[in-house]
């Protein structure tokens, strides 16, 4: 029993000592992602409409002053925290978009700064198509349509998109508006509220599915947090991720480098960085 009970105390502590340093290794931030290797060069505007609902006209006033850049691709590079199997794992991104037509996300989720798990997300041709740590998501229309809200959403940092001939903005009150975006054949919306003292947006919602199996979708929504100056667009450089059935955020981003109007072509098929 003596000796039993040594063994046991002395797992204990190996088991402490194994858990502290995996908690160790999650605190420690991954070196960043160098820039996208073209830079955006000057960037031709566009007069902003003068039928737009007064919270949006006052956004785009906010953000861009009387004109608005004309953005056709846009890569978003920053570090995240992004939460999986119930752990917040440091992370590094990198957001790549076709304005309008589709995108490609790559995530790196590390452990003492080193990749443990990688995330590539295509939407492209109106379809999803998820290389995930679990297996691989694809032909699936509910991927599809909440991909499809993620390509309208993420135009927060490309706003040029919300005035896409195909958007349309509905008034809702003073703070609120609704951003209608096409989907295949049909529609789908998100709800923005804007901040009244600032004018910028506070956060965009959406009814979307979270899983391509999921029988009812889950309010979803992004947040903004703080905002900064890319070539002269005011955008969020730090912002949060959360579905509204859980009490916190499960992805939580700062962005580092934005570049605009760069070649992506072939970029957004690929894969990794």
């Amino acid at each position: 029993m003596r000796w039993s009970s040594r063994i046991g105390v002395g797992a204990g502590v190996g088991l402490g000592a194994l858990v502290g340093v995996g908690w160790a290794g999650l605190k420690v931030e991954p070196a960043p992602f160098p820039p996208h290797r073209e830079h955006t060069g000057p960037l031709e505007s566009t007069p902003i409409p003068d039928d737009l609902p007064p919270p949006v006209a006052r956004y785009f006033s906010a953000t861009a002053g009387n004109r608005l850049p004309r953005i056709g691709s846009a890569v978003v590079t920053g570090q995240a925290q992004l939460r999986l199997f119930g752990l917040t794992f440091p992370s590094r991104v990198r957001f790549t978009h076709l304005v309008g037509q589709g995108y490609r996300h790559y995530i790196e989720s590390t452990w003492f700064g080193y990749p443990i798990v990688k995330v590539n997300e295509w939407y492209l041709d109106g379809r999803a198509r998820m290389e995930l740590p679990f297996g691989v998501v694809a032909n699936e229309p509910k991927a599809d349509m909440a991909a499809n809200l993620n390509l309208w959403g993420e135009a927060i940092w490309f706003p040029s998109a919300f005035v896409d001939r195909r958007v349309r903005w509905e008034a809702v009150d003073d703070a609120t508006a609704r951003l209608i975006v096409p989907f295949e054949p049909s529609e789908d919306s998100l709800m923005v509220r804007f901040d009244g003292a600032t004018g910028l947006i506070q956060w965009m919602e959406a009814m979307r599915y979270r899983d391509a199996k999921d029988e009812a979708k889950i309010p979803w929504r992004f947040e903004s947090r703080e905002w900064r100056t890319f070539h002269g667009l005011l955008v969020p450089s730090n912002g949060t991720i959360q579905w509204m059935d859980q009490r916190e955020p499960w992805f939580v981003m700062s962005v580092e480098d934005v570049a605009y109007n760069v070649d992506v072509s072939q970029y957004i098929r690929s894969s990794g960085l």
